[in-house]
């Protein structure tokens, strides 16, 4: 018996707005997509109703064949296959599945702006366990920012501070060539002093 190839996920840009369309005419065609949303609650005079929206508008991805896409350049709505000229290029597997990772766990997700270099940590408990991504402190706690590297868009998500593991410094010269994240935090670590908000101690997991 075969093993059955499986191909990459490519990034597909969409008609702002056709995105969820797009994404149904193409998992009908038989391909497996992929479309994060997110909640957004819009307001009215007289009423309120909270609706699903694209955790990055304008796109969706896609498993296909590199060799064979001109189905998915036919589906109304589709604009280009993200790439290099006219090659289309995969986005990388480990970040697709952080991003699943975060839709399934039911915790909230927004659009956060692309970032390359931080404090980076490992999510130790909870529904992220074993996610690793750059961590930012904010008011009510600290957002996990996670980062589609081609896009250069990024995506957060609270987390409990007791989730979190040691944090270490991404610097510049640390970042691989292609940009993806690291299977493990580089740098040395940091304490929380130097972390604009923290308090001066290193973060650790309850």
């Amino acid at each position: 018996m075969g093993v059955r190839l499986q191909w990459p996920w490519f990034a597909i840009l969409i008609r702002t707005g056709r995105e969820k369309t797009a994404n149904l005419l193409l998992e009908n065609a038989g391909y497996e997509c992929f479309l994060p949303v997110s909640q957004s609650t819009r307001r009215w005079s007289d009423r309120t109703k909270t609706i699903e929206v694209p955790l990055f508008p304008g796109y969706l991805f896609c498993r296909m064949s590199p060799h064979n896409r001109l189905t998915v350049l036919m589906t109304p709505g589709v604009i280009q296959i993200v790439g290099v000229g006219k090659t289309p290029v995969p986005v990388a597997e480990e970040e697709i599945e952080a991003i699943q990772r975060v839709q399934r766990s039911g915790l909230s997700a927004m659009p956060w702006p692309y970032m390359q270099i931080g404090n980076v940590a490992q999510i130790l408990e909870g529904p992220l366990r074993g996610l690793t991504g750059i961590v930012v402190k904010i008011k009510s706690g600290m957002k996990l920012v996670l980062s589609v590297s081609l896009l250069q868009r990024s995506v957060a998500v609270e987390v409990e501070r007791s989730w979190v593991g040691e944090v270490r410094a991404r610097k510049p010269a640390e970042m691989r060539a292609s940009d993806r994240p690291q299977a493990s935090a580089p740098g040395g670590a940091v304490h929380l002093g130097a972390v604009k908000g923290l308090s001066d101690e290193t973060i650790q997991a309850d």
